[in-house]
């Protein structure tokens, strides 16, 4: 893998850069819209490639390997050929499900036992098996083997797991030196910080993280449930101290105003699960603000979706359309807001990129906060 950064804004610590990997360029900054088992919930691949067209998407490695499972995976030829996507896969580590299965799950320094959530089965997973099981997957970048602890933290249970979150990274880094790539193309390791809500920690995990020499890293267990203000807070303090010539990715962020501002902190790369789930909720998100399409108020609007055209949907299709969609039950109206949603989100972090280039972010950054904070 190899990174170039292309600009940095004069007035914060916006970047632009383009990350090589065997499956193509990504510019960056790069929203990954999350195709959690194999699929963007909702999209065809075609829909996928042609409008919304992200340079990579991800993976989650838990869930894939309970299934289609990983000899599945294998047989295929690994996860771009299974669900014929040619670009870039990010697979994350399985630390986030970990955290989220905390009533069927035992962690300890060997690894992770946990509980099925489709049929009881117990399973263990160790930053050893997690490699193999991302090197069976076969994704562009995978993510080392974490422990994401919860909001709020107790702060010697933050720094007790900070410290095994460093010793799986070391065992994971151990191991895929021994372990081959399966698929004839290159996999780059990012670790991942952690840390919670205190800064000390952070300092000393992004130190941590850093001096490991991976080609890109990755800052987790925020987005948990702390108050932005505090996720700000944190990412600043990691952003300081993660090398400025590799590529940051914030995981599981988040809201279009929370990518705007981290990006403005200098984080490079994004992914959360808001715009495909919002979006089949019926909540679209503009550069004007966000509109629940269920709401009675759009009964009669025969306006344009979206009027800026971001995508063909947005144009094709009036409110009054989709709000009936909705209110019918349609899986159409679901399918359309996804597309939507979608599309603003690599829209909004391509026009970033647009302004970063331009040296012109700053200014165009605090008005689009202040547009999107509103409810139409």
């Amino acid at each position: 893998m190899q990174f170039t950064l292309e600009a940095t804004d004069s007035q914060t610590s916006a970047r632009a850069g383009r990350i090589t990997l065997d499956h193509g360029p990504v510019e960056t900054p790069i929203f990954m819209p999350v195709g959690t088992v194999g699929t963007v919930k909702g999209v065809h691949q075609r829909e996928l490639t042609d409008d919304i067209n992200p340079d990579i998407i991800l993976g989650n490695t838990y869930h894939l390997y309970l299934r289609p499972q990983i000899d599945i995976l294998e047989k295929a030829g690994g996860l771009h050929k299974f669900m014929n996507w040619d670009r870039n896969i990010l697979t994350d580590s399985g630390g986030y499900q970990v955290y989220s299965l905390s009533a069927r799950r035992k962690i300890k320094e060997e690894g992770v036992k946990f509980k099925s959530h489709i049929d009881g089965s117990f399973h263990f997973f160790t930053p050893e098996n997690v490699m193999e099981i991302q090197r069976s997957i076969g994704a562009d970048i995978i993510m080392a083997f974490d422990e994401c602890t919860p909001y709020p933290c107790d702060y010697n249970y933050a720094k007790r797991s900070m410290h095994m979150t460093h010793r799986w990274l070391d065992r994971c880094i151990s191991h895929l030196e021994k372990t081959p790539t399966k698929y004839g193309y290159n996999q780059t390791l990012f670790p991942i910080v952690q840390g919670s809500t205190y800064k000390d920690l952070r300092r000393q995990s992004a130190e941590y993280i850093a001096s490991a020499g991976a080609a890109g890293n990755a800052i987790g267990g925020l987005s948990v449930g702390e108050p932005a203000e505090e996720m700000y807070e944190m990412t600043a303090v990691v952003t300081e101290i993660l090398p400025k010539e590799k590529p940051r990715y914030l995981m599981g962020v988040g809201t279009p105003i929370n990518i705007l501002e981290n990006i403005a902190l200098g984080v490079d790369m994004f992914d959360c699960v808001m715009p495909t789930r919002n979006g089949r909720n019926g909540m679209l998100f503009t550069a004007h603000g966000t509109i629940n399409i269920k709401n009675k108020k759009w009964e009669d609007d025969f306006s344009a979706i979206d009027e800026m055209g971001i995508t063909w949907v947005d144009t094709a299709y009036s409110k009054a359309y989709l709000r009936h969609l909705f209110t019918v039950n349609e899986m159409l109206g679901r399918q359309i807001a996804t597309i939507h949603n979608l599309g603003f989100y690599l829209w909004l972090v391509r026009e970033a990129r647009k302004h970063i280039l331009a040296g012109t972010f700053s200014g165009w950054k605090d008005q689009m906060v202040r547009q999107m904070d509103k409810r139409l």
